[in-house]
Protein backbone atom coordinates (compact mmCIF):
# COMPACT_ATOMS: atom_id res chain seq x y z
CA UNK A 1 0.00 0.00 0.00
CA UNK A 2 1.60 3.33 -1.64
CA UNK A 3 1.05 6.60 0.57
CA UNK A 4 1.75 9.87 -1.06
CA UNK A 5 3.61 11.77 0.66
CA UNK A 6 3.32 15.98 0.96
CA UNK A 7 6.81 17.83 0.12
CA UNK A 8 6.77 21.31 2.12
CA UNK A 9 9.14 22.46 -0.56
CA UNK A 10 7.19 21.43 -3.61
CA UNK A 11 5.23 24.68 -4.58
CA UNK A 12 1.41 23.63 -5.14
CA UNK A 13 -1.21 26.24 -6.79
CA UNK A 14 -4.86 24.53 -6.96
CA UNK A 15 -5.70 26.63 -10.32
CA UNK A 16 -7.79 24.22 -11.22
CA UNK A 17 -9.88 24.30 -8.52
CA UNK A 18 -10.41 27.84 -8.20
CA UNK A 19 -11.11 27.96 -11.87
CA UNK A 20 -13.67 25.15 -11.47
CA UNK A 21 -15.46 27.21 -8.63
CA UNK A 22 -15.31 30.04 -10.77
CA UNK A 23 -17.11 28.59 -13.26
CA UNK A 24 -19.80 26.69 -11.23
CA UNK A 25 -20.50 30.59 -9.49
CA UNK A 26 -20.66 31.87 -13.00
CA UNK A 27 -23.15 29.37 -14.24
CA UNK A 28 -25.25 29.66 -10.96
CA UNK A 29 -26.09 33.17 -11.81
CA UNK A 30 -26.08 33.49 -15.06
CA UNK A 31 -27.82 30.46 -16.17
CA UNK A 32 -31.05 32.61 -17.25
CA UNK A 33 -28.80 34.47 -20.25
CA UNK A 34 -27.18 31.18 -20.97
CA UNK A 35 -30.59 29.85 -21.15
CA UNK A 36 -31.46 32.52 -23.36
CA UNK A 37 -27.89 32.75 -25.71
CA UNK A 38 -28.86 28.48 -25.85
CA UNK A 39 -32.32 28.93 -27.46
CA UNK A 40 -30.89 31.88 -29.91
CA UNK A 41 -27.97 29.90 -31.22
CA UNK A 42 -29.83 26.64 -31.59
CA UNK A 43 -32.60 28.82 -33.69
CA UNK A 44 -30.05 30.61 -35.73
CA UNK A 45 -28.61 27.01 -37.04
CA UNK A 46 -31.76 25.32 -36.58
CA UNK A 47 -32.88 28.30 -39.48
CA UNK A 48 -29.98 28.06 -41.17
CA UNK A 49 -30.18 24.31 -42.44
CA UNK A 50 -33.56 24.67 -43.05
CA UNK A 51 -32.90 26.79 -45.80
CA UNK A 52 -29.98 24.81 -46.82
CA UNK A 53 -31.49 21.41 -46.72
CA UNK A 54 -34.64 22.01 -47.76
CA UNK A 55 -34.78 22.25 -51.68
CA UNK A 56 -33.47 19.52 -53.34
CA UNK A 57 -30.23 19.00 -53.34
CA UNK A 58 -30.10 19.60 -57.25
CA UNK A 59 -31.23 22.93 -57.06
CA UNK A 60 -28.51 23.58 -54.08
CA UNK A 61 -25.91 22.61 -56.34
CA UNK A 62 -26.94 24.98 -59.14
CA UNK A 63 -27.12 27.80 -56.88
CA UNK A 64 -23.69 27.04 -55.31
CA UNK A 65 -22.02 26.74 -58.74
CA UNK A 66 -24.24 30.33 -59.84
CA UNK A 67 -22.88 31.74 -56.86
CA UNK A 68 -19.12 30.73 -58.03
CA UNK A 69 -19.62 31.86 -61.07
CA UNK A 70 -20.75 35.17 -59.61
CA UNK A 71 -18.12 35.25 -57.45
CA UNK A 72 -14.86 33.92 -59.84
CA UNK A 73 -15.27 32.11 -63.06
CA UNK A 74 -17.40 29.61 -65.09
CA UNK A 75 -14.27 27.00 -64.06
CA UNK A 76 -14.86 27.50 -60.65
CA UNK A 77 -18.95 27.17 -61.00
CA UNK A 78 -17.72 23.76 -62.78
CA UNK A 79 -15.73 22.44 -59.79
CA UNK A 80 -18.15 23.55 -57.46
CA UNK A 81 -20.91 21.76 -59.47
CA UNK A 82 -19.02 18.61 -59.42
CA UNK A 83 -17.59 19.13 -55.91
CA UNK A 84 -20.80 19.27 -54.35
CA UNK A 85 -22.16 16.85 -56.75
CA UNK A 86 -19.80 14.33 -55.22
CA UNK A 87 -20.74 14.99 -51.44
CA UNK A 88 -24.34 13.85 -52.50
CA UNK A 89 -22.73 10.61 -54.32
CA UNK A 90 -21.19 9.78 -51.43
CA UNK A 91 -24.22 10.36 -49.07
CA UNK A 92 -22.48 13.29 -46.98
CA UNK A 93 -25.10 15.81 -48.17
CA UNK A 94 -26.95 16.20 -44.89
CA UNK A 95 -24.16 16.64 -42.82
CA UNK A 96 -22.29 18.91 -45.28
CA UNK A 97 -25.47 21.26 -45.02
CA UNK A 98 -25.22 21.08 -41.05
CA UNK A 99 -21.58 21.50 -41.07
CA UNK A 100 -21.84 24.00 -43.39
CA UNK A 101 -25.05 25.76 -41.00
CA UNK A 102 -22.67 25.57 -38.13
CA UNK A 103 -19.88 27.30 -39.73
CA UNK A 104 -21.61 30.21 -41.20
CA UNK A 105 -23.30 31.03 -37.89
CA UNK A 106 -20.33 30.49 -36.21
CA UNK A 107 -18.45 32.77 -38.23
CA UNK A 108 -20.90 35.47 -38.50
CA UNK A 109 -21.14 35.82 -34.66
CA UNK A 110 -17.50 35.27 -34.18
CA UNK A 111 -16.93 38.31 -37.44
CA UNK A 112 -19.26 40.31 -35.64
CA UNK A 113 -17.31 40.95 -32.59
CA UNK A 114 -13.79 40.31 -33.82
CA UNK A 115 -14.45 43.34 -36.49
CA UNK A 116 -15.22 46.06 -33.77
CA UNK A 117 -12.99 44.60 -31.31
CA UNK A 118 -10.42 44.74 -34.34
CA UNK A 119 -11.52 48.64 -34.76
CA UNK A 120 -11.46 49.41 -31.18
CA UNK A 121 -7.92 48.33 -30.64
CA UNK A 122 -6.75 49.98 -33.68
CA UNK A 123 -8.00 53.44 -32.00
CA UNK A 124 -7.05 52.61 -28.80
CA UNK A 125 -3.22 51.36 -27.86
CA UNK A 126 -5.23 50.61 -24.17
CA UNK A 127 -7.27 48.46 -25.56
CA UNK A 128 -4.72 46.68 -27.56
CA UNK A 129 -2.34 46.23 -24.70
CA UNK A 130 -5.37 44.72 -22.96
CA UNK A 131 -6.08 42.54 -26.05
CA UNK A 132 -2.93 41.15 -27.21
CA UNK A 133 -2.25 38.75 -24.47
CA UNK A 134 -5.88 37.58 -24.03
CA UNK A 135 -5.87 36.92 -28.00
CA UNK A 136 -2.31 34.82 -27.15
CA UNK A 137 -3.88 32.45 -25.02
CA UNK A 138 -7.07 32.00 -27.31
CA UNK A 139 -4.78 31.31 -29.92
CA UNK A 140 -2.38 29.05 -27.95
CA UNK A 141 -4.98 27.42 -26.09
CA UNK A 142 -5.69 23.77 -27.19
CA UNK A 143 -9.10 23.96 -28.86
CA UNK A 144 -10.45 20.51 -27.40
CA UNK A 145 -10.39 22.76 -23.93
CA UNK A 146 -12.68 24.73 -25.23
CA UNK A 147 -15.41 22.46 -25.02
CA UNK A 148 -15.24 21.42 -21.50
CA UNK A 149 -16.67 24.55 -19.75
CA UNK A 150 -19.33 24.90 -22.87
CA UNK A 151 -20.15 21.40 -22.69
CA UNK A 152 -20.97 21.79 -19.00
CA UNK A 153 -22.51 25.31 -19.43
CA UNK A 154 -24.90 24.31 -22.41
CA UNK A 155 -24.98 20.67 -22.26
CA UNK A 156 -24.79 17.96 -25.61
CA UNK A 157 -25.71 19.57 -28.79
CA UNK A 158 -24.63 22.32 -31.21
CA UNK A 159 -24.54 25.09 -29.08
CA UNK A 160 -21.22 24.25 -27.01
CA UNK A 161 -19.27 23.09 -30.39
CA UNK A 162 -20.86 27.09 -31.80
CA UNK A 163 -19.57 28.48 -29.18
CA UNK A 164 -16.07 27.01 -28.67
CA UNK A 165 -15.60 26.99 -32.57
CA UNK A 166 -16.33 31.47 -31.95
CA UNK A 167 -13.67 31.65 -29.60
CA UNK A 168 -11.28 29.34 -31.43
CA UNK A 169 -11.85 31.08 -34.72
CA UNK A 170 -12.18 34.92 -33.67
CA UNK A 171 -7.94 35.89 -32.66
CA UNK A 172 -7.01 35.98 -36.54
CA UNK A 173 -10.13 38.14 -36.98
CA UNK A 174 -9.99 41.09 -34.58
CA UNK A 175 -5.83 41.15 -35.66
CA UNK A 176 -6.13 41.04 -39.43
CA UNK A 177 -8.67 43.81 -38.45
CA UNK A 178 -6.71 45.87 -36.34
CA UNK A 179 -3.50 45.80 -38.79
CA UNK A 180 -5.61 46.90 -41.66
CA UNK A 181 -6.63 49.54 -39.56
CA UNK A 182 -3.21 50.93 -38.41
CA UNK A 183 -1.85 50.12 -42.21
CA UNK A 184 -4.24 53.24 -43.82
CA UNK A 185 -2.32 55.95 -45.13
CA UNK A 186 -2.17 58.57 -42.40
CA UNK A 187 -1.62 61.22 -44.82
CA UNK A 188 -5.52 60.20 -46.48
CA UNK A 189 -6.79 59.92 -42.59
CA UNK A 190 -5.38 63.65 -42.20
CA UNK A 191 -7.04 64.78 -45.40
CA UNK A 192 -9.78 63.53 -44.02
CA UNK A 193 -9.59 65.87 -40.84
CA UNK A 194 -8.55 68.52 -42.35
CA UNK A 195 -12.01 68.69 -44.70
CA UNK A 196 -13.66 68.36 -41.42
CA UNK A 197 -15.03 65.04 -41.39
CA UNK A 198 -15.73 63.18 -38.02
CA UNK A 199 -13.83 60.93 -36.65
CA UNK A 200 -16.77 58.14 -37.59
CA UNK A 201 -17.11 59.60 -41.11
CA UNK A 202 -13.49 59.14 -41.51
CA UNK A 203 -13.73 55.12 -40.52
CA UNK A 204 -17.22 54.78 -42.35
CA UNK A 205 -15.47 56.16 -45.58
CA UNK A 206 -12.07 56.35 -45.68
CA UNK A 207 -10.58 53.77 -43.27
CA UNK A 208 -12.86 50.81 -43.55
CA UNK A 209 -12.96 50.84 -47.67
CA UNK A 210 -8.75 51.15 -47.60
CA UNK A 211 -8.60 47.85 -45.39
CA UNK A 212 -11.45 46.08 -46.72
CA UNK A 213 -8.93 43.47 -48.29
CA UNK A 214 -6.80 42.98 -45.07
CA UNK A 215 -10.35 42.55 -43.04
CA UNK A 216 -11.60 39.93 -45.35
CA UNK A 217 -8.48 38.09 -45.42
CA UNK A 218 -8.98 37.91 -41.54
CA UNK A 219 -12.63 36.75 -42.08
CA UNK A 220 -11.58 33.95 -44.73
CA UNK A 221 -9.23 32.83 -41.80
CA UNK A 222 -12.19 32.95 -39.49
CA UNK A 223 -14.01 30.49 -41.54
CA UNK A 224 -11.33 27.87 -41.99
CA UNK A 225 -10.41 27.98 -38.48
CA UNK A 226 -14.04 27.41 -38.06
CA UNK A 227 -14.06 24.31 -40.44
CA UNK A 228 -10.75 22.65 -38.48
CA UNK A 229 -13.44 23.01 -35.47
CA UNK A 230 -15.92 20.49 -37.54
CA UNK A 231 -14.41 17.22 -35.85
CA UNK A 232 -14.33 18.40 -32.03
CA UNK A 233 -17.22 19.72 -32.22
CA UNK A 234 -18.96 16.24 -32.94
CA UNK A 235 -17.71 15.35 -29.65
CA UNK A 236 -20.05 17.57 -28.02
CA UNK A 237 -22.93 16.53 -30.14
CA UNK A 238 -22.57 18.74 -32.96
CA UNK A 239 -24.58 17.26 -36.34
CA UNK A 240 -22.45 17.42 -39.07
CA UNK A 241 -19.58 16.07 -41.01
CA UNK A 242 -17.55 15.59 -38.09
CA UNK A 243 -19.48 13.00 -36.63
CA UNK A 244 -19.01 10.67 -39.35
CA UNK A 245 -15.00 11.50 -38.57
CA UNK A 246 -15.61 10.54 -35.28
CA UNK A 247 -17.85 7.88 -35.59
CA UNK A 248 -15.34 6.41 -38.47
CA UNK A 249 -12.29 6.70 -35.84
CA UNK A 250 -14.07 4.87 -32.80
CA UNK A 251 -15.06 2.15 -35.86
CA UNK A 252 -11.57 1.89 -37.40
CA UNK A 253 -13.93 2.95 -40.80
CA UNK A 254 -11.36 4.14 -42.97
CA UNK A 255 -13.76 4.36 -45.85
CA UNK A 256 -16.10 6.74 -43.74
CA UNK A 257 -14.18 8.86 -43.18
CA UNK A 258 -11.82 9.48 -45.98
CA UNK A 259 -15.24 10.22 -47.34
CA UNK A 260 -16.29 13.22 -44.65
CA UNK A 261 -12.63 14.39 -44.84
CA UNK A 262 -13.59 14.93 -48.79
CA UNK A 263 -16.97 16.69 -47.98
CA UNK A 264 -15.12 19.13 -46.06
CA UNK A 265 -12.05 19.64 -48.15
CA UNK A 266 -15.00 20.73 -50.96
CA UNK A 267 -16.51 23.32 -48.19
CA UNK A 268 -13.41 24.51 -47.09
CA UNK A 269 -12.16 25.27 -50.98
CA UNK A 270 -15.41 26.77 -51.71
CA UNK A 271 -15.47 29.19 -48.78
CA UNK A 272 -12.46 30.13 -49.26
CA UNK A 273 -12.38 30.61 -52.80
CA UNK A 274 -15.51 32.62 -52.21
CA UNK A 275 -14.41 34.81 -49.64
CA UNK A 276 -10.90 35.44 -51.60
CA UNK A 277 -12.86 36.43 -54.84
CA UNK A 278 -15.08 39.13 -52.44
CA UNK A 279 -11.68 40.39 -51.34
CA UNK A 280 -10.36 40.71 -54.96
CA UNK A 281 -13.00 43.06 -55.17
CA UNK A 282 -12.58 45.22 -52.70
CA UNK A 283 -9.67 47.96 -54.37
CA UNK A 284 -12.99 48.42 -56.70
CA UNK A 285 -15.54 49.34 -54.11
CA UNK A 286 -12.12 51.02 -52.31
CA UNK A 287 -11.14 53.76 -55.18
CA UNK A 288 -15.10 54.58 -56.04
CA UNK A 289 -15.63 55.36 -52.15
CA UNK A 290 -12.02 57.35 -52.19
CA UNK A 291 -12.91 59.62 -55.43
CA UNK A 292 -16.55 60.26 -53.61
Amino acid sequence: MSSETFDPLEPRLDVGDWISGAFDWFTDTFQPVLDVVDTVLDGAYDGVYRVLSGPPFLSMIVLFAALGWLARSWRFAVFAAAGFYLIAAMDRWDGAMQTLSLVLVSAFIATAIAVPLGIWSARSAAVSNVLRPVLDFMQTMPAMVYLIPTLFAFGIGVVPGMISTVVFAMPPGVRLTELAIRQVDAEVVEAGHAFGSSPARILRQIQLPLALPTIMAGINQVIMLSLSMVVLAAMVGAAGLGLDVVSALQQLNVGRGVEAGLAVVVLAIYLDRIVAALADRAPVVRATKVRS
